[in-house]
Formats: structure tokens, C-alpha cells, sequence
């Protein structure tokens, strides 16, 4: 190497300076993008690009971390999509979108809808059933065959279309984990929200304010439906922060808007 650096002109010198300060400065780019969204405390800041699935990583039961499943999870007219049209059939293939950040203090926006018919062969239970999953372990850390994250889950639920059933959005459940409302600690897998039933294939907007152990509300429409502290273990450890992740429980969903403010603690 030091041999044709000698031969080279002087242009090409600085040709080959110019290259390495670029590569650099790629490298020292792409670092402050990883940072971007923990130090930027009271901005909004955008986890879907609204192109691709830069920044999130897919891991389904039975399946390696970032095996997407029959192509499930995937980005379509700035829309990002939880998709079955490639499934015969429902075969527990429950899966999960990660994003590659974990979280502590911050407040969770999103703009989701229910579209289309559920998988055949689905659990009825899972109609027009997603979830963001907050305070989660690692996608690497989950077993092969593990249903669900260890987390907690702010349910979003609509209802069918022409429907009167009762079924409102952002509940709370509790996949090896507990939560304490009134000073009470709840062990029941789901909590009913206060929130509003959505029927149809409308849009909702929905917020999530999450303050480590302290305490986590769910809104809608800027309205709190749900309130609890001391999201734990069922050991009993409180969760501080953890990963943010979108179910893929077997009902087409649709988000195009998903955005986080991190708060100072």
C-alpha cells in the first residue's frame, strides 16, 4: 500500500484523502442518526420515514430475529402495513415489529386503522386486534417459539363494521407483566380502557404518555382513557424503559404516522 501511495500524483493524493474523510464522515452521519432520537428531549421525531422499514426489525414465533414473515410487515404508498394477503391460513404466527431504540420517558404518537378481513382461521378474540408494545425486552432476547414479548401492551381494538359490540381502544395487557391502578396491583392479563369504540376503517389517533415506573396514560383524542404506575416483572422488578414494538396478531392494520417526543426525566 505504502508503495502505491508513493506512485500516485499529488491529484490522486488528494483524490484518496478526499475519499477517506468522506467515508468518515459517513460513519460519524450515520452514528449521530442512531443518537437522533435519544437526545432530542422535547422535538418530535419521526420512527417511520414513511418509505421503508429503516430502523425496524421483525421477529415472529418460530422464526429468526428478522425473518418478516410472508412479507407481513411492509411499507406501501407512505403507509406502513400489517399485511395477510399472502397467508392461507392463520397458523399462530404471531409476530413483531421492533424498533431499534429502547425508551424510558417519552410520549408515544401514532395514526392507525383497521382495514380489511381478518386471516381465516384467526381467533375471534383478535378481530381488529393490534397492540404497541411498550417497556419490552429485546427482540434477541426472545425464544424461538415465544408468543408475545414480555411487555406492556396498549391494546388497540376496533370495532367490526355495522357492529354494536363494545370494544374500546387502548386497554391494557399484561404479557408476563403486572401494572398497579388505585394502589392496586392488577394480575389480570387485560384492563378495559375508558376509551371510545371505533368502528369501521377510520383513522385514529392515539397518544401514549410513558414516565418510567412513575406512571403511563393512554389517550385518544387528547383524552386520558387509561391510567396506571409501576409497570413491573411478575417478579415484581419495576420496568424503567424497554422497547417499542407493533403487533401482528392475525387483523390487517394500517399506520402512517408513527412519532415519539422524548422527555427529560
Amino acid at each position: 500500500m505504502v508503495i502505491i501511495m508513493y506512485k500516485l500524483s499529488n491529484l490522486s493524493i488528494t483524490l484518496l484523502c478526499s475519499f477517506i474523510t468522506l467515508t468518515s464522515c459517513n460513519a460519524e452521519d450515520k452514528d449521530a442518526a442512531n443518537t437522533e432520537v435519544r437526545e432530542s428531549a422535547g422535538e418530535w421525531v419521526q420512527l417511520f420515514n414513511g418509505r421503508d422499514l429503516t430502523g425496524w426489525t421483525p421477529k415472529f414465533r418460530d422464526y429468526e430475529l428478522g425473518v418478516n414473515y410472508k412479507d407481513t410487515f411492509r411499507v406501501e404508498d407512505g403507509v406502513l402495513k400489517v399485511s395477510y394477503d399472502k397467508y392461507k391460513k392463520w397458523d399462530k404466527n404471531f409476530g413483531h415489529l421492533f424498533f431499534k431504540d429502547e425508551f424510558s420517558h417519552y410520549i408515544l404518537r401514532a395514526e392507525y386503522r383497521f382495514v380489511g378481513k381478518q386471516v381465516r382461521g384467526a381467533p375471534k378474540w383478535a378481530l381488529r386486534n393490534n397492540g404497541f408494545m411498550i417497556h419490552g425486552q429485546t427482540p434477541s432476547s426472545m425464544k424461538k417459539g415465544q408468543d408475545f414479548p414480555v411487555s406492556i401492551e396498549v391494546q388497540l381494538l376496533g370495532g367490526a363494521p355495522n357492529s354494536q359490540e363494545n370494544r374500546p381502544t387502548l386497554s391494557v395487557c399484561t404479557p408476563g407483566t403486572h401494572v398497579v391502578r388505585g394502589g392496586k396491583l392488577i394480575k389480570p392479563h387485560v384492563t378495559h380502557s375508558e376509551g371510545p369504540t371505533f368502528y369501521g376503517d377510520e383513522w385514529v389517533t392515539i397518544e401514549v404518555e410513558v414516565r418510567g415506573s412513575e406512571v403511563i396514560r393512554h389517550k385518544v383524542n387528547n383524552k386520558v382513557v387509561m391510567e396506571y404506575n409501576k409497570p413491573q416483572l411478575d417478579d415484581g422488578t419495576l420496568l424503567e424503559k424497554g422497547t417499542i414494538s407493533i403487533q401482528a396478531e392475525s387483523h390487517p392494520t394500517e399506520f402512517r404516522k408513527i412519532e415519539i417526543k422524548v422527555l427529560k426525566k
